[in-house]
């Protein structure tokens, strides 16, 4: 310990952690707060909980992580796991990239980026597919600051509603 450290400092600083299904409310609110930003979603809190849900309920289908203190996560990104015959195996598709706008510039972001590329690694996914905001410049600047290059490949979708 550093001279001039408290315990109670070193113990409250924010670390990455694999998400519990009692996480489910604090995410549910990020990503809810994430939705009401967007043109693109709607936010739905039974929705978006029923969602988050599946992912943590079979971690086949993904992970997770979060950048938490003793008190509150900070933070969050999920990862959806699917394989690519272009790759030739299991790749990612890394969604809800969300740190809480009070915590936003102190490197949370980052650190949640970080723990998602060693956890490619360490588990030999082939690559990481995330989708951005078009309209978001601070948004792809961050991405690209950490590594991530456009592709020619745009995204259509399809909606299928109930």
């Amino acid at each position: 310990m550093s001279q001039g450290s408290s315990p109670s400092i070193i113990a409250n600083r924010p670390k990455v952690v694999t998400a519990t299904i009692e996480d489910l409310q604090g995410l549910t609110d990020l990503v809810m707060d994430l939705f009401s930003e967007s043109d693109e979603f709607t936010s739905n809190h039974d929705v978006q909980e029923r969602g988050l849900a599946l992912i943590l309920e079979q971690p086949s289908r993904g992970r997770i992580f979060v950048v938490r203190n003793e008190t509150r996560i900070i933070g969050m990104v999920n990862l959806l796991f699917t394989i690519s015959t272009a790759m030739g195996g299991f790749v990612i598709l890394m969604e809800d990239v969300i740190v809480h706008p009070a915590h936003r510039g102190q490197g949370y972001g980052s650190m949640l980026l970080d723990h998602v590329i060693e956890f490619a690694k360490q588990k030999d996914f082939k690559r990481i597919t995330l989708l951005t905001d078009k309209i978001s410049a601070e948004s792809q600047n961050f991405f690209r600051k950490n590594g991530f290059e456009y592709s020619n490949m745009i995204p259509m979708r399809r909606i299928i509603s109930a």
